[in-house]
């Protein structure tokens, strides 16, 4: 039938509400303007800060030092060589974005930038050079995406 649209492929619960996150905060169609934010939680809860640091820091799941500075002087000392400086500086980024214009970048930051070097964290589909073995899978999940929600708002 004419302007059907495909059933979605299954997923788990993770991609799923991020799926369905992303549809209701982020309208485009009908020449609708993005939103700057994804308001509510991804999971219905807040994230635990101590997580997100764990996910921030590790430089083999989260990636972040490798393109964002701020993250190696005071209690964010990691001993390991400087941070990246592709991205923004992320100290007092929770004194400059608001948590739900924090979970737009981390989940889709695409959609406030089309040419951003940034990954997306939590789309699956629509990207380019995936390698097989990460194809239809989230970088991270709905719950870790709240804990980097929840650190990042702490770095005042």
């Amino acid at each position: 039938m004419a302007g059907s649209r495909p059933s979605p492929p299954k997923c788990s619960a993770s991609v799923a509400v991020v799926a369905l996150v992303l549809a209701a905060a982020l309208p485009c169609l009908a020449g609708e303007e993005p939103r700057d934010a994804i308001p509510d939680s991804l999971t219905g809860r807040s994230g635990d800060p101590q997580r997100g640091r764990a996910i921030v820091l590790d430089r083999q799941h989260g990636l972040c030092p490798l393109c964002h500075g701020g993250l190696a002087t005071g209690r964010l000392a990691t001993g390991r060589s400087p941070q990246g400086d592709l991205g923004p500086d992320l100290s007092g980024v929770g004194r400059r974005w608001t948590a739900g214009q924090l979970r737009l970048r981390i989940v889709d930051p695409s959609r406030l930038d089309p040419g951003t070097i940034m990954p997306s964290y939590a789309r699956t589909e629509g990207l380019a050079r995936v390698a097989p073995a990460f194809s239809g899978r989230p970088i991270l999940t709905a719950e870790q995406i709240e804990d980097v929600v929840a650190f990042l708002t702490t770095l005042q």
